[in-house]
């Protein structure tokens, strides 16, 4: 329950209140919440307060608004491990999601300077550009654009790119893929990228830029990612 006398903001107890009855199932995925009206007669606060817990709980991706409908409860967050390197379809199918792509292009284009430092090639060489909404149990969950060198890669078709990508490169060319180096950062989605994912102008994401490289050493692909930060989050363990 809210306790007025404790030093800890009301809002905060109201964000912890909703995160306890989302947690103990109370409050099922895709059930709409008490309007802030009930919220705040309930618990003897204003409707700011509430609207402020609300607010923050709605860009944390616990909830959602409907405009005209109310407010709704959002499927958890998918989460995934920093240790280890696997691909987009191998980490949904470990949480027993269906994979999935709709293919936005592809074909060969000259490498930017950005791509071509990230690859180590050459300015202007021909790469392929794979563009992608990858998707899980249907539902779109990142924007992905992938580069891949042509001399490593030579073919590179529609039918390989609805699949795992490591299983083409790891099976049918015969490499081994050794490591990769991500880097992970907070943006706000851009309009290509709203419409892409169903987003809100000024919604949060994670901006993900992966490379990866072989075990002889050379770099193999170059990946950036847009993910919806509502539905996705990365942990890790450490150790002292």
């Amino acid at each position: 329950m809210i306790d007025k006398q404790s030093p800890i903001p009301i809002y905060y107890q109201l964000e912890e209140w909703v995160k306890h009855n989302i947690e103990r199932g109370e409050w099922e995925e895709g059930m709409m919440i008490p309007s802030e009206r009930e919220l705040a007669e309930k618990h003897e606060v204003s409707r700011m307060t509430i609207r402020q817990a609300i607010n923050n709980l709605v860009n944390a991706g616990y909830l959602s608004r409907e405009k005209g409908k109310g407010t709704f409860v959002e499927p958890n967050k998918i989460e995934q491990p920093l240790q280890g390197l696997t691909s987009f379809t191998e980490d949904m199918e470990a949480r027993g999601m269906k994979p999935g792509a709709r293919l936005l292009s592809i074909g060969i284009v000259s490498a930017t300077e950005m791509v071509a430092n990230r690859l180590d090639i050459s300015e202007g060489s021909q790469v392929f550009e794979l563009r992608r909404v990858r998707l899980a149990d249907d539902q779109p969950m990142a924007l992905e654009a992938t580069y891949l060198p042509v001399e490593l890669v030579p073919e590179f078709s529609e039918t390989i790119a609805n699949h795992s990508l490591y299983d083409y490169i790891e099976n049918e060319l015969g490499f081994e893929v050794e490591k990769a180096t991500q880097s992970i950062e907070a943006s706000i989605v851009s309009d290509e990228e709203r419409d892409v994912l169903g987003l809100e102008s000024g919604d949060p994401v994670l901006l993900i830029e992966r490379c990866t490289s072989l075990k002889d050493g050379r770099p193999l692909e170059f990946v950036k990612s847009v993910y919806r930060a509502d539905r996705y989050k990365f942990y890790i363990d450490m150790n002292r």
